[in-house]
């Protein structure tokens, strides 16, 4: 089954199993130890043992063969490596917060609620900073907890209806209508990717 989805793989000397063959996938862990996440199994002794029979398009009876799949393994294990290896700093699809809204005065917050609950309609994970601090402290601590993507909200933003949106990774992307910067955000989480897209940005007037 590897050789025809052109898959490589490797034998696991002295790891079968005495119920059939398996397929394991091992990750290994920020120490170079390897373990057993995702595996499929194909188990002949159970269905033998359980005396399984299921009727054939031709009327026969025949047993089964009966299929083990743990797509995560040890869910506990499988997010501790990722964790470890990722050390914290997830893609924006897997990020428990994907942005956060900052707030540069107190006129703003209740604007700032109505953009998080749009998102959380859409599956867009948001929180409203408290706004208790200046906004480069503001922007500091999101990305120091890692947060992908900060959006600065004033005044000019709620009368406008746009965002002035910051990439921890990328720096400033510009400006984005809301609607089009939480429909980005959803088709990111749809296709597992990283916001590229950069809005428009103002032109800066040159000194006379």
């Amino acid at each position: 089954a590897l050789e025809r989805k052109g898959w490589e793989y490797g034998i696991d000397e002295e790891g079968g199993a005495f119920y059939g063959p398996k397929i394991d996938l091992k990750i290994r862990d920020a120490i170079g130890r390897t373990w057993q996440c995702s595996t499929v199994q194909c188990d002949f002794n159970l269905p033998e043992r359980f005396d399984l029979e299921y009727v054939t398009a031709e009327g026969t009876r025949d047993r089964p063969i009966m299929l083990h799949r743990a797509i995560f393994g040890s869910v506990e294990r499988f997010f501790g490596i990722l964790v470890e290896n990722t050390a914290g700093d997830f893609p924006l699809w897997l990020a428990p917060v994907q942005m956060k809204l900052l707030p540069v005065t107190d006129g703003v917050q209740d604007f700032c609620k109505e953009i998080a609950a749009k998102a959380k309609k859409m599956g867009v994970r948001v929180e409203v900073d408290r706004g208790n601090e200046r906004l480069a402290k503001q922007i500091r601590n999101a990305e120091q907890s890692r947060v992908p993507i900060m959006a600065v909200v004033g005044m000019k933003e709620m009368e406008s209806g746009t965002l002035a949106v910051r990439s921890r990774k990328l720096g400033d992307l510009g400006s984005f209508d809301i609607d089009s910067l939480l429909n980005e955000l959803s088709r990111c989480n749809d296709v597992a990717e990283e916001m590229t897209l950069m809005g428009e940005k103002e032109e800066k007037k040159e000194e006379e």
